[in-house]
């Protein structure tokens, strides 16, 4: 299959999603609470580093990944939504966790980090969220800000494995309500290869008859973004 373009502007995502924010972990984060766990684990964030996370959402995933990496690490999140950024931060303090992450709002097309100042790159449900020209923008600027040797750990929704009957009703969804049904199918493990990574590991699941890939890759010595 093709993967679908992405209509909607980045305003209406945004206003999207401040719109959501709210209530979005009482729909979205629970059913894909067992995926984003399976990239964390997949992910293994190590005491001491330095880990961004690309679309945070309302920040379940940054709590975790503080936790991993302890008083002596650092974990950055990005997300373009002020709304998801404000539950995030209020989260990040009731759990005690607000000291160790910094939370920066932005496009991951263009990320306001340093070269090579992370351990590891985290994106659950994210990447399939931007058009096909920006996908291997963002992987390229992945690769910038990752040390020789980081990671990159991405879980999305899939076109491979079975696209059957609800596949097709969920496209459809997506092209006529593209504020709500936001995902498409992408292609994680070869996008991630083409921008020059190596893939180390991979999962491929179904959330509700709708396939989910998680791709563990790594940079390697002499990686240059593409």
């Amino acid at each position: 299959m093709d993967t679908v373009r992405v209509m909607r502007s980045k305003d209406e995502a945004k206003a999207s999603y401040d719109r959501m924010s709210p209530f979005y972990s009482l729909v979205a984060g629970r059913s894909e609470r067992k995926f984003v766990d399976r990239g964390l684990q997949m992910l293994a964030a190590r005491r001491g580093e330095s880990i961004l996370e690309i679309g945070f959402g309302t920040g379940g995933a940054l709590v975790s990944l503080a936790a991993a990496v302890g008083s002596d690490g650092e974990v950055h999140g990005i997300d373009i939504s002020p709304g998801m950024t404000d539950v995030t931060r209020r989260k990040l303090m009731k759990r005690g966790a607000s000291g160790r992450v910094r939370l920066d709002v932005g496009d991951a097309v263009d990320l306001p980090y340093e070269t090579g100042s992370f351990d590891a790159v985290f994106m659950s449900f994210t990447l399939e969220l931007f058009d096909n020209p920006e996908i291997p923008v963002i992987l390229a600027e992945c690769g910038r800000v990752l040390a020789e040797g980081g990671r990159v750990c991405v879980v999305a929704m899939s076109g491979l494995g079975k696209q059957g009957m609800m596949s097709s009703l969920y496209l459809l969804a997506h092209a006529r309500i593209p504020n709500y049904v936001d995902c498409r199918p992408i292609f994680t493990a070869r996008s991630l290869g083409e921008a020059g990574f190596v893939v180390k590991d991979r999962d491929l699941s179904s959330m509700w008859w709708l396939p989910v890939e998680t791709v563990l890759a790594e940079k390697v010595a002499g990686h240059v973004p593409t």
